[in-house]
C-alpha cells in the first residue's frame, strides 16, 4: 500500500482529501505538529508528499527545502497561491509538481498515480556512464571517481534522458513531457530553473561543465559532433 503525508492545515481540505485517497487504497498520514514536519516525514517515510505553501510557523517552501536535505520523496504542491513566482519557486525548491487550488479529486488522484507510477518506472533502468561520470537511477545520485551527488527524481529523470543519448541534442519538449506528461504547469523558464539548479548540483563533480544548451532546442550531454 502507497503511503502519503499530507500537509495541509486546513481541516475540511485535509479531511476531505485524505477521505478520498483513503478510498483508492493509499494509507495517509496527516501531519499534526507543525513545527516537526521533517521529523515526521522521516519516520512516516511515505511514498509522496501534499505541501501546502501557506502552513502555521514555515512555509511549505522551508519544509521541500528541508525535506530534499535528508530524502527524494516526491513532493506536490497544492496552492491557490498559483502565481508563475511560487510555481517556479516550488520546482527550484525540488517539487515534483504544482497542483492550482481548487482542484479536481479525481485529476489529483491522476497526477499522484503518475507520479508514483514514475517513482516506481525509473530504477529499473539502474546505472548509465559517461566519461567516467555514472548515473545511479535507483540510489538517485550521480558519482565520479568515488564522490557522489544525491539527485532529486525529476533531477535523475533529467540526467537519464541526457546520458541515453550522450553528445546527442535531447528537445526541450521531450524533457518536459518526460517529466510532467503535459506542459500545464511547466514552461520553457521552469524547465530552464531546473536546469540551473541541476547544473549547480553536479558542478561539484564537474558534471556541469559536460552539459550543454543548444538554445532555444534543448540540452546535450558532451559536445557531439
Amino acid at each position: 500500500m502507497k503511503k502519503i503525508y499530507i500537509v495541509e492545515d486546513d481541516v475540511q481540505i485535509t479531511k476531505t482529501v485524505a477521505a478520498f485517497l483513503r478510498k483508492w487504497g493509499f494509507d495517509i498520514r496527516v501531519a499534526g505538529d507543525f513545527q516537526n514536519v521533517a521529523v515526521d516525514v522521516l519516520q512516516y517515510r511515505p511514498d509522496l508528499v501534499l505541501m501546502d505553501i501557506s502552513l502555521p510557523l514555515y512555509n511549505g517552501f522551508y519544509w521541500c527545502s528541508e525535506l530534499r536535505k535528508q530524502t527524494e520523496v516526491p513532493i506536490v504542491f497544492l496552492s491557490s497561491a498559483d502565481d508563475n513566482m511560487n510555481i517556479l519557486m516550488a520546482m527550484n525548491m525540488g517539487a515534483d509538481d504544482f497542483i492550482a487550488k481548487p482542484f479536481d479529486l479525481q485529476i489529483l488522484v491522476a497526477k499522484i498515480q503518475a507520479i508514483l507510477r514514475r517513482s516506481d518506472m525509473l530504477p529499473t533502468t539502474h546505472s548509465l556512464n559517461y566519461n567516467g561520470f555514472i548515473l545511479d537511477l535507483e540510489a538517485f545520485e550521480v558519482g565520479f571517481e568515488g564522490q557522489t551527488i544525491a539527485l532529486t527524481i525529476n533531477e535523475s529523470k533529467i540526467l537519464g534522458m541526457l546520458f541515453q543519448q550522450p553528445e546527442k541534442l535531447v528537445p526541450k519538449e521531450k524533457i518536459m513531457e518526460k517529466l510532467w506528461e503535459s506542459e500545464e504547469f511547466i514552461d520553457v523558464n521552469t524547465l530552464s530553473v531546473n536546469m540551473t539548479r541541476l547544473r549547480k548540483k553536479v558542478a561539484e563533480i564537474g558534471l556541469d561543465q559536460q552539459i550543454y544548451t543548444e538554445k532555444g532546442k534543448g540540452y546535450r550531454l558532451g559536445k557531439g559532433g
